[in-house]
């Protein structure tokens, strides 16, 4: 046998192994399709919950540093300031709070500690549903005057 022979008979074989081979069939690519559009639709559902988290674990964070900020202007006052005067749901003596949030306090004399009890209490609403509070819980202890 030649080998232009041999040459032409190995391409043939070639030629008939590749007309073997259809690809991918219609029903292949639309299972195919169809995985990846659930997948998407996995990952687009689970990016929607990692944005309404992040938007909760804001107006929380705002919560918590609104009620920080005014324990510590009621820390700063003296002792006897009138304001820290025993009483529950007092109204907060700062300027208002953003819209959205509602600020009081309750201060309690204690002998035990020989101080008062500040308790800031933060109140989070939000698309009309009332959240539950955030509280900051302190001791202001009765310092003596030297």
């Amino acid at each position: 046998m030649r080998s232009y022979q041999k040459h032409t008979g190995d391409m043939e074989k070639r030629v008939r192994n590749l007309r073997k081979e259809k690809g991918f069939t219609l029903l292949e690519v639309i299972f195919a399709m169809a995985i990846l559009t659930f997948g998407l639709l996995a990952v687009a559902s689970m990016q929607i919950g990692a944005i309404q988290g992040n938007s909760v674990a804001y107006r929380v964070t705002e919560a918590v540093s609104l009620a920080q900020d005014r324990m510590e202007g009621l820390l700063t006052l003296q002792y006897t300031d009138p304001l820290l005067n025993a009483g529950t749901n007092l109204p907060d003596p700062s300027p208002p709070a953003p819209t959205g949030y509602v600020i009081d306090y309750d201060v309690d004399d204690t002998t035990l500690t020989n101080g008062k009890i500040i308790a800031v209490r933060v109140v989070r609403q939000f698309k009309g549903i009332t959240k539950p509070p955030i509280t900051l819980i302190c001791v202001k202890p009765e310092l003596p005057v030297l």
